[in-house]
């Protein structure tokens, strides 16, 4: 029990925040007239953080992330995608009518832009190795197991949430006011991001 309760508090502890991950999620659940369009983007988070829990939890990342040299790579590239992806949410301010969707993301861009913002964001998967790779050294065996996959599920369930909580926002805006400032904040976010990514390189 205690394993599965660490899981589920640790993970909600990492995700809950609004991050460019969440608020990517939400604009997707909001631009997309039906949910499961949606679903790219959903489970591409939930695939990724699924990656970064395993590998934190086996103690691999730690080993790969020790190289200065690749950290540096990282904040890198991470800056140059982030920068570009506010460009792109910026400039892709929805316009909704009634009987048209908004301009939402196609299914390969979602994934793109999910993967992107899950595996090139260094501080979360810093967040991930510390918090989460680092807590769950003290179990062994089967407890690490539950450990683990409790933090995996509140992953998927927290990404799934996001998705329906932005697809009731899309339905309440039918006039596409609420979802273009939601783009502008989401480009906002990642543009800071990525300032913050390109800060630490210097």
């Amino acid at each position: 029990m205690e394993p599965l309760l660490h899981g589920i508090i640790l993970a909600f502890g990492l995700i809950l925040p609004l991050g460019v991950q969440n608020v990517f999620i939400i604009n997707q659940g909001a631009t997309h007239k039906k949910f499961t369009n949606a679903l790219p983007a959903v489970i591409t988070a939930g695939v990724c953080d699924t990656i970064l829990i395993s590998l934190a939890v086996a103690g691999v990342s730690i080993i790969i992330l020790s190289f200065e040299w690749l950290r540096t790579l990282m904040f890198l590239i991470g800056f140059l995608f982030l920068a570009y992806m506010g460009w792109l949410m910026w400039k892709d301010t929805p316009e909704v009518t009634k009987k048209q969707e908004s301009n939402p993301f196609s299914a390969k861009r979602q994934i793109l832009f999910a993967f992107s913002v899950s595996l090139l964001n260094p501080h979360a998967i810093m967040d991930t190795i510390g918090v989460i790779g680092t807590s769950s050294l003290v179990y062994t065996g089967y407890d690490k197991w539950i450990f683990t996959i409790a933090s995996i599920l509140i992953s998927w369930i927290w990404f799934l949430s996001l998705a329906i909580m932005g697809k009731k926002i899309g339905q309440i805006d039918t006039n596409g006011k609420l979802l273009k400032r939601m783009n502008q904040i989401s480009a906002l976010i990642i543009w800071g991001m990525a300032v913050y990514m390109g800060y630490q390189l210097f």
